[in-house]
């Protein structure tokens, strides 16, 4: 079965075609700045060079034609016609209560999604035009929403409700919700096969690592707390986003500064996290350890708090769990970074964890960077969403 993931941002898409039988991807590619000047396509196939097209993409509909367009070119395409497509997964960033796993789209599906804009104003609704555009260009194919939120809705109410009036739960269903869970789910069960353990039997910490970051704790299978809330604004220090802070901060800056909400809620989004910390040096984690090894003491600063968020969550997690069997890293920072694992390791000497060195300078394959004699095994597990998406999506139509 070929199966195409469709990731949909605001002016961007990602893509990638998988034939589900030999979980191998057989093109890939990236639409930039839709709706914006100077849009263009970079597609690859898996037997061919990568290509960069600079053309106009006024909307996702045509970046979806152009993405088609690209994947059935005679030249280099994949696919003689789009019936050689048998199903499109699409990855939706909140679902709410109403998904607690991914389900076959119809008509009442796109209506539950609709009904999470408020909860994602950012994301779902450019899903949504993704979904709609790909159902406009391939009426008769079958599709599948994959549910960031889905993965974490077996955490207990007590993971997830929040020390506000409960009437707030009940009328709008402000709780805990977590984000990354295609993520968190596929390296989770990865780091299980992979130690050749039971993936019901373990505890698991997962730190997903990059500009967006949360980490997330399984049990027997089961997620049972993440760091993300309402919205990915929680948790961890992020690329641009404050993460934890006490919430009279926004009453104490929007006085102090003259701000209004939707002004205080751009800082904390877009002007917060290592970027803002840094004095604006960069999001980008690579910028930051340049700076800091040249000798820009907030940059130090910002890495060192960053990396003591992570090993606090981990500690709670450890606590949440009553142990923990595995902590696997992955994603951008995660997977590349062997100095950040290295400094957040340095704090869980009393789970019995030594870093071989060796191991931990790996990059782009699954692997256990702790010593063969530490109590507690960590991993590098890279992420793959757009496979665990097509899982889903081949799973349910084959179902």
């Amino acid at each position: 079965m070929n199966i195409l993931v469709i990731n949909c941002g605001s002016s961007s898409l990602k893509f990638q075609l998988i034939d589900s039988g030999t979980e191998k991807w057989i093109a890939k590619g990236l639409c930039e700045r839709i709706g914006i000047e100077g849009s263009r396509i970079t597609y690859t196939p898996a037997e061919g060079e990568k290509e960069e097209t600079v053309t106009p993409m006024p909307d996702h509909t045509e970046a979806i034609r152009l993405v088609l367009e690209a994947l059935t070119n005679e030249k280099t395409g994949v696919v003689k016609s789009l019936s050689e497509i048998n199903a499109v997964g699409h990855r939706i960033v909140h679902g709410g209560e109403k998904f607690a796993s991914s389900t076959v789209i119809d008509d009442e599906v796109m209506k539950a999604i609709e009904a999470c804009n408020d909860l994602a104003p950012l994301h779902n609704p450019a899903n949504l035009i993704g979904i709609r555009s790909c159902r406009e260009l391939m009426d008769q194919t079958p599709m599948v929403a994959v549910f960031d939120t889905a993965f974490h809705q077996t955490m207990p109410a007590k993971a997830y409700m929040y020390g506000l009036p409960y009437e707030y739960y009940e009328k709008y269903k402000v709780r805990k919700y977590g984000f990354h869970g295609t993520s968190h789910s596929y390296v989770s069960k990865r780091a299980a096969e992979f130690l050749g353990e039971k993936y019901e039997d373990m505890k698991i910490i997962v730190c997903h690592l990059g500009n967006g970051a949360s980490v997330s704790a399984v049990q027997n299978g089961k997620c049972i707390d993440t760091s993300m809330g309402l919205t990915p604004l929680e948790g961890l220090i992020m690329g641009t986003r404050s993460g934890d802070i006490d919430p009279a901060i926004m009453e104490f800056l929007a006085h102090k500064e003259g701000l209004g909400i939707d002004e205080v809620m751009n800082i904390l989004n877009k002007k917060s996290g290592v970027y803002g910390l840094s004095g604006n040096v960069s999001s980008d984690f690579r910028d930051l350890e340049k700076a800091a090894g040249e000798g820009n003491e907030k940059a130090k600063l910002t890495l060192d708090a960053f990396d003591y968020r992570v090993a606090k969550y981990i500690g709670a997690y450890v606590a949440a769990m009553n142990g923990v069997d595995a902590i696997c890293f992955t994603a951008g920072v995660g997977e590349n970074g062997s100095t950040t694992r290295e400094r957040v390791c340095a704090y869980l000497g009393y789970l019995g964890i030594e870093l071989d060195k060796e191991a931990n300078a790996k990059r782009g394959e699954d692997v256990v960077i702790s010593t063969q004699d530490s109590k507690t095994k960590v991993l590098v597990i890279p992420t793959n969403e757009e496979l665990a998406i097509a899982r889903e999506t081949s799973a349910l139509l084959k179902a």
